[in-house]
């Protein structure tokens, strides 16, 4: 069995927090790896001119194999396209721990597994909860590459849930 459907996790909500009388059934054992490889990208060192910033319309819950996969599609075009000339940037870190409570389904799958009720769940992996108005990525370029910056931020939307807004600043 592979990943749930990102839809199931991009509503933004506090977790269900676990008491338990014995204190060590309260927490959470193991926190699962980070798959987003790099946070920063391009030419740290020089100064641009420009910045366009990839804005959460609403606000939710992004997967980090979500924004890793987001963060390729927008970093090839970058690099392709303007070579080193540019710095890119994500903003956002997954701190959010996703836990499932796996069911079992039967051999003639008529009946399905009633489970506990509020069970705890194992953690299956990461989410970045965004608020409203929230820059995810942020690209640095000159004034002649804004259109550019502007194109790959665009090819990262498809692979995020929500809605997102393109807004550029002068620096």
């Amino acid at each position: 069995m592979g990943l749930r459907k990102g839809r199931c996790y991009r509503t933004r909500k506090r977790s269900y927090t676990r008491t338990s009388k014995f204190r060590k059934y309260s927490f959470i054992k193991t926190k699962p790896q980070n798959k987003i490889v790099k946070y920063d990208m391009g030419d740290q060192k020089k100064k641009f001119s420009h910045k366009v910033s990839l804005i959460s319309k609403e606000k939710l819950q992004i997967r980090h194999n979500a924004i890793e996969a987001s963060r390729l599609v927008i970093n090839r075009k970058l690099n392709k396209l303007l070579g080193k000339d540019y710095f890119f940037k994500v903003r956002i870190y997954p701190h959010h721990i996703l836990r499932e409570n796996k069911m079992l389904t039967g051999a003639g799958a008529d009946r399905m597994q009633q489970g506990m009720q509020k069970a705890f769940g194992k953690p299956i992996g990461l989410a970045a909860q965004i608020r409203k108005k929230q820059p995810i990525f942020t690209v640095s370029v000159d004034e002649k590459h804004l259109k550019i910056a502007k194109e790959s931020l665009k090819k990262g939307f498809p692979r995020l849930p929500g809605k997102y807004t393109i807004k550029v600043e002068k620096i």
